[in-house]
């Protein structure tokens, strides 16, 4: 590879360099996204009747709503990544049931699942944004920070998988879910994670975006 070659951007900083990057993950203004998108036919054709399928569940209402406040706040230029840089599937073939998950490079970002006829979330950030002192000790979590991010303690639990900054954050309830992507620090450690996946490189799961469902993240789903 030649030196010209190796100095390419690679993910999202070919958008958008470091610094503005900063400047969006601290609260600062939106960089300016596409003004269109990328659409695919074939893409909508194939997930249609999964599609439908979500209309029906009696949580499309408030899944939509949740979408919309995480497409808005926290994915920069989601026009001009959509698909290759982040991907929204619809009723994925997994094992754990989702209504849809949010990914980007190799990681999971964010998924909504059926509780009862309300929603419950889990969101994967870095540790290192819920402990204490920035450590990745897991022993220096701040409860009362979790605590504090939801109504009530019972709407949140957690978990450690494998990873050196890995934490998982699991919400109960659509109000619960809606409070603790609104509180600045959660915001910011989500903005972080999906900072760090996006500027990994291409999705990893293109195939499986859901165009009409990414049309309510982007504010253009029809009610």
């Amino acid at each position: 590879m030649s030196k010209k070659a190796s100095k390419i951007p690679k993910g999202l900083r070919q958008f958008l360099d470091l610094e503005r990057q900063e400047a969006w993950l601290e609260g600062g203004a939106e960089p300016v996204d596409a003004a269109e998108r990328q659409d695919s036919i074939e893409q909508r054709i194939k997930y249609a009747p999964r599609f439908q399928k979500l209309l029906r569940r009696p949580q499309a209402t408030e899944l939509f709503e949740m979408l919309e406040l995480y497409g808005r706040t926290c994915v920069p230029m989601p026009r001009a990544t959509e698909r290759y840089y982040w991907s929204v599937s619809c009723l994925p073939s997994t094992s754990d049931k989702p209504l849809v998950r949010v990914n980007a490079s190799w990681m999971e970002l964010f998924t909504l699942y059926a509780d009862g006829d309300d929603l419950r979330a889990r969101f994967i950030v870095h540790l290192s944004d819920f402990t204490t002192d920035g450590s990745l000790v897991p022993e220096a979590i701040d409860e009362a920070f979790l605590e504090q991010s939801v109504r009530a303690p019972a709407d949140l639990s957690h978990a450690f998988p494998r990873g050196a900054d890995i934490f998982i954050v699991k919400i109960r309830g659509a109000a619960p879910i809606r409070d603790f992507l609104t509180v600045p620090r959660a915001l910011r450690a989500i903005r972080r994670f999906n900072l760090t996946h996006m500027n990994r490189g291409r999705n990893a799961y293109q195939a499986s975006h859901s165009y009409s469902v990414a049309d309510y993240m982007l504010g253009e789903g029809v009610s």
